[in-house]
């Protein structure tokens, strides 16, 4: 999105003043816009045309190689004609950018704008929270081997919870004596030479 500064606060002279063949663009886009849906707000901002209902809905941009429609939470609006192809790793503002009108397919742009309004009118969509999970509990045959090896406890104190968990997972799940054998005695060279679980088997 362009953040220079408004070269104007007036639609009509924004219109007026679009660069070269961006113009006549822009000028067909906005009146689709509001043919489309008419109840939208015109106004300039960060030298874009928008058009707002509850908060802004969609932006024109005119450059001098190309015109864009920037849809605010076009993360949020179905786009199954694949216009959108600018910012598409944004979770918020996606754009379409163009050189000729006739490169965007006229039913697919106003069911676009019109799912644009009906987000708009629906509050902020937030991701769901990140589920706490659990401390995992220290074994006991681990927490007696540290005891026991200073070097190997040090390290193991000095890491993050995520990685020490990941070392008693590992002792935890061992299903026979043999193998919780085995993995303490990898667990405990690991930690001596201050490796990670995922490290452990580096040489």
């Amino acid at each position: 999105m362009d953040c220079r500064a408004s070269r104007t606060q007036d639609p009509d002279d924004w219109i007026a003043t679009c660069p070269g063949f961006t113009r006549e663009i822009c000028e067909e886009l906005r009146d689709l816009i509001f043919r489309w849906e008419p109840d939208l707000k015109e106004g300039i901002n960060s030298n874009m045309l928008c058009f707002s209902g509850r908060k802004r809905v969609c932006a024109l941009g005119a450059f001098n190689d190309h015109v864009e429609i920037a849809f605010f939470r076009g993360g949020e609006v179905a786009d199954p004609a694949g216009l959108f192809n600018h910012g598409l790793e944004s979770l918020s503002i996606r754009g379409i950018k163009l050189k000729e009108l006739s490169e965007v397919p006229k039913p697919a742009l106003r069911a676009m704008l019109h799912a644009a309004v009906a987000v708009d009118r629906s509050p902020v969509v937030l991701p769901p929270p990140k589920v706490k999970r659990e401390p995992w509990p220290m074994p006991a045959v681990l927490d007696a081997a540290l005891k026991k090896h200073g070097k190997a406890a040090a390290f193991f104190e000095s890491l993050k919870p995520t990685y020490q968990r990941e070392y008693m997972v590992w002792i935890s799940t061992a299903k026979r004596q043999e193998t919780l054998e085995k993995r303490l005695a990898e667990t405990l060279s690991a930690l001596s030479a201050g490796k990670k679980w995922a490290q452990r088997k580096e040489a």
